[in-house]
């Protein structure tokens, strides 16, 4: 039995510990915001927070995020309100969505560090997040945005 903080809701999994996290969440606990990309770390559908840290749940074992804090995108906020959502609906990032949990919790946890990030600062953080979209440009500007808000105080 694996103990599991998911969003901060404690979940006792009777699961095999080398089952990948992002298995554990879709599929035993039903959160379907993350999402199966690659299945290989390379595409960042997948990126959740195991104590603030930004992580591949396609390759992150569950064994690993027990006793540790896990935030899916449906815990970085309790009403969708964190500063890069907000910035998400109102630059219209999204164009077909499967890739924009990823890049959000990506780009959460830089903003957590960096309050003020650069344009190299974005790239290099989002940089192992793929849109086959091809909605960067867009993406780029609702981190400035978010970054701008998060500033101003509205979280």
């Amino acid at each position: 039995m694996l103990k599991l903080t998911i969003n901060k809701k404690v979940y006792n999994l009777d699961i095999d510990p080398e089952t990948p996290l992002l298995w554990a969440l879709r599929d035993v606990i039903g959160l379907v915001g993350t999402k199966y990309g690659c299945g290989m770390a390379q595409c960042g559908a997948c990126v959740v927070h195991l104590n603030g840290e930004a992580v591949r749940s396609c390759v992150t074992r569950v064994s690993r995020a027990a006793g540790k804090e896990v935030v899916t995108i449906e815990g970085l906020s309790d009403n969708n309100d964190h500063p890069l959502q907000q910035a998400w609906l109102e630059l219209d990032v999204s164009q077909c969505g499967y890739c924009q949990a990823g890049q959000i919790m990506s780009a959460a946890v830089l903003l957590r560090e960096n309050k003020n990030p650069t344009d190299k600062d974005i790239n290099s953080a989002m940089e192992g997040n793929i849109c086959r979209c091809g909605t960067y440009l867009r993406i780029h500007k609702a981190i400035q945005l978010a970054a701008d808000i998060q500033r101003k105080g509205s979280k």
